[in-house]
């Protein structure tokens, strides 16, 4: 088979300064989930930022090296985290405690345990019977388009960041400050100076170090404008230029040792069970269980469909073979249970870093572990974490059109790869529904999570549009048989 990778997995960069850049760009794929994630949840972000690391090299040490996969925080399991962490509100009505102090911490940790415990047991059914029903329930007409959905689902993510949102948040004062249109559209325009010279880069730099670092480029000549803008917003008073939040900086006393270390109870997940006074109550199991199981199972789902996006990229069958499913379930479960003791989120395989690999050709499993490192001393350095922090919204949007996109042509490569036919009825109406469900955002929800008395809009179960497709997609392909061909 003819080699269409720069670096294969086992192959590492020959220069030092190559290997820290073509990590670096890992570090900005993840970068979305791994700030956004603990920003929404209140958990912290230098936490999350070292459990993927640590969750990325115990999947390699799992897979053997095999599969280059960057773990990162998962999405999927925002509503479970809110509906544990609700679990101390409910428990605490009428007591008189700080806010904070009511959050079950020890919910959330137990349930990413139970993540991945379900993990490692699917991995044990896999290893006893086989993949062979993998590519009966997912063949290439499933697949195909559910990685399309996969990309597609996050486009409106992708353009409410490129936008930059409505409000500046000052973390001196917690005050919105209001702005005009302008801001909105200098985002857009900083967004666009990303995808641009990412584009460019990736485009014209084929097989020159423009073409191998193409995100890091893009996403750097936008910071840079975005500084320069902010810098004169904030020294002339414009609050539409204040792209970047410097408060975030000065926020922190930097007389103090410990603020450049993320080391005080009040940054791990566990320190927080301890120093908040946490307690969980085994009556709470059942919720607990009920808030993650189901999705576990819809992000093993998502697992499989990025390792089948992943092989076609890197021409290797990393579930059936090398280093095979029961190896990746295993490395991606223990992940998510050491994640959820350190920063409260589940791990999981990040379809960003797979788009990277597609885009730079850059398959080496050295560079993912350079990647993982670089990342633990982002989470364990204060200034350096609040340098990833400080990356705008709008520039991780602008090189998400691309990053998103890839994603979804992806898709589309394997569908024309596997000579999917779309002249037989079938294939068209499984690939309908597939992207019909998932673009349009079908989520099936069971139970109201309530806070502080009311609903909040979350379900103690919830099957996102990606698995509601898949699941639609499988039954369908089952169900429609071919017609049998009339003899002549």
């Amino acid at each position: 088979m003819e080699k269409n990778l720069v670096l294969d997995v086992n192959e590492n960069p020959k220069k030092v300064k190559d290997w820290v850049l073509f990590a670096i760009q890992h570090i900005l794929a993840m970068l979305v989930a791994c700030i956004t994630v603990p920003q929404i949840t209140g958990l912290p972000v230098g936490a999350t930022l070292v459990s993927a690391g640590i969750g990325t090299l115990i999947y390699i040490l799992v897979t053997k090296r095999k599969s280059p996969v960057f773990l990162s925080s998962s999405f999927a399991y925002l509503a479970p985290m809110a509906g544990a962490l609700a679990l101390g509100e409910a428990r605490n009505i009428g007591t008189v405690l700080a806010p904070h102090m009511t959050r079950n911490y020890l919910a959330v940790m137990i349930g990413m345990a139970l993540v991945g415990l379900v993990y490692v047991i699917i991995a044990l059914v896999v290893k006893a019977v086989g993949t062979k029903w993998i590519n009966k329930l997912l063949p290439p007409v499933v697949v195909g388009p559910i990685i399309m959905v996969i990309g597609l689902s996050l486009a409106g993510s992708a353009i409410n960041n490129v936008t930059g949102g409505t409000y500046i948040i000052s973390s001196l004062t917690n005050a919105k400050e209001f702005v005009s249109w302008y801001h909105t559209l200098i985002s857009i325009g900083i967004a666009f100076i990303a995808c641009f010279v990412t584009a460019i880069c990736a485009h014209y730099g084929n097989g020159k170090m423009l073409g191998l670092i193409p995100f890091v480029i893009g996403m750097g000549s936008a910071y840079l404008v975005a500084l320069l803008l902010s810098i004169i917003g904030f020294t002339a008073g414009v609050p539409a230029l204040k792209i970047i939040n410097f408060d975030m900086f000065t926020a922190v006393d930097w007389s103090s040792v410990g603020a450049y270390l993320n080391v005080t109870p009040d940054k791990w997940m566990l320190g927080l069970a301890i120093t908040e006074n946490s307690t969980f109550s085994w009556a709470e199991l059942g919720q607990t269980t009920l808030l993650f199981i189901p999705v576990a199972l819809v992000t093993v789902c998502e697992h499989i469909g990025d390792h089948k996006n992943l092989g076609n990229i890197i021409n290797k069958d990393l579930l059936n073979e090398e280093p095979g499913m029961t190896r990746t379930l295993i490395g991606d479960g223990i992940a998510t249970a050491v994640s959820g003791s350190l920063c409260g989120a589940a791990n999981t395989t990040y379809g960003e870093n797979v788009a990277v690999i597609g885009v730079t050709k850059i398959a080496s499993v050295g560079v993912i572990i350079l990647a993982s490192l670089m990342s633990i001393a982002f989470g364990m350095l204060a200034p350096l974490t609040l340098v990833l922090s400080s990356v705008p919204s709008c520039i991780t949007g602008g090189v998400s059109l691309i990053l998103y996109g890839f994603i979804a042509s992806s898709g589309v490569k394997m569908l024309i790869k596997e000579k999917v036919d779309f002249n037989v009825t079938k294939n068209i109406i499984v690939a309908s529904i597939i992207l019909v469900v998932g673009i349009g955002g079908l989520v099936l929800g069971f139970g109201d999570v309530y806070k502080n008395g009311a609903p909040t809009g979350d379900y103690v179960i919830q099957i996102t549009s990606t698995a509601v497709a898949m699941i639609l997609g499988i039954v369908f392909n089952l169900i429609l048989k071919e017609p049998k061909k009339v003899e002549e």
